[in-house]
């Protein structure tokens, strides 16, 4: 059988680590693209004529960068940030329910529908819940993967609900990584807050093992250890031998972000990979230590 994945958002950093992965798998993949091209194909070109014929996954990874300091919070933002997410998804997934071949849709969605709590340990039995903007997001983005357009639920769709994704070369890391090697690095407000995260390997490893065992419904794609923001701080810290001095004032990100988009980083969930673990799957990175240290090339 071929293995052709077509996915949504594959010039992304999620989604480039994931064509290249799937690649030295032997996997033919197809980038969905705002661009025709080589290996191409436009989201035009499937809203009119569906996906190629010899696509037998999809996998949305599409998706506008919330937290690009760049871009100041506006009306006109968030709604970009609604439209990359929903509008993917409710497309990916229509087309995916009209081409027969197609035996998987993977849609990536967030872990902001998870309300944080000093007791709660969420797995993904839990629903989640609406509380703000971010939520009412997660909701609708899975909502859109789940139905499309259609009032029947998929029958070859599964979520994967990621936390903050670890890889050198973009997302947390990218970020972080020259404060932290001038030693100004450290925890964002209090540090207390849990910070759900995988590693780059694990999140690619996940949706290739729910592709190739056709998996449906709900799965966490955060690492087994839950740490704190300060403990993933002071981890990363400690593998680039540098001090883990310095808060960065909740008022600074809140300037910085906005306050919507501070709750990314100032509040957290504890969070669970129950099904993911269940379901047979195993993470070469489970904890903070073992992902940093991969990172860093120790």
């Amino acid at each position: 059988m071929s293995k052709h994945t077509l996915i949504g958002g594959g010039t992304g950093f999620i989604g480039s680590h994931l064509a290249k992965h799937l690649t030295q798998r032997g996997y033919e993949v197809t980038v969905v693209s705002r661009m025709p091209g080589v290996k191409r194909i436009t989201w035009h070109e499937i809203e009119k004529n569906g996906l190629p014929s010899t696509v037998n996954s999809v996998v949305n990874a599409t998706g506008q960068n919330v937290l690009d300091p760049s871009r100041r919070w506006t009306p006109g933002f968030k709604q970009n940030v609604w439209n990359s997410r929903v509008n993917s998804a409710k497309t990916l997934c229509n087309a995916a329910n009209a081409s027969p071949q197609v035996t998987s849709f993977v849609n990536l969605c967030g872990v902001s529908l998870y309300r944080p709590s000093d007791t709660k340990v969420y797995t993904e039995e839990d629903k989640g819940e609406d509380y703000d903007y971010m939520s009412r997001l997660c909701l609708a983005w899975e909502e859109a993967a789940r139905t499309g357009d259609s009032t029947e639920p998929s029958s070859k769709s599964a979520i994967v609900r990621t936390g903050a994704v670890v890889g050198r070369d973009g997302g947390l890391i990218k970020g972080i990584w020259l404060p932290f090697k001038l030693g100004l690095g450290g925890p964002m407000g209090t540090g207390q807050q849990i910070m759900p995260w995988i590693h780059m390997h694990d999140l690619c490893a996940l949706i290739q093992y729910i592709i190739e065992n056709c998996k449906t419904g709900i799965f966490n794609g955060v690492a087994p250890e839950i740490v704190s923001n300060k403990g993933f701080s002071q981890a990363f810290a400690s593998a680039i031998n540098r001090p883990c001095l310095f808060n960065v004032p909740e008022f600074v990100v809140k300037t910085i972000f906005g306050e919507e988009r501070a709750a990314l980083v100032l509040e957290g969930a504890k969070i669970e990979p129950k099904r993911t673990l269940s379901s047979g799957f195993q993470f070469k990175y489970p904890n903070v230590k073992s992902a940093v240290a991969e990172v860093i090339g120790k």
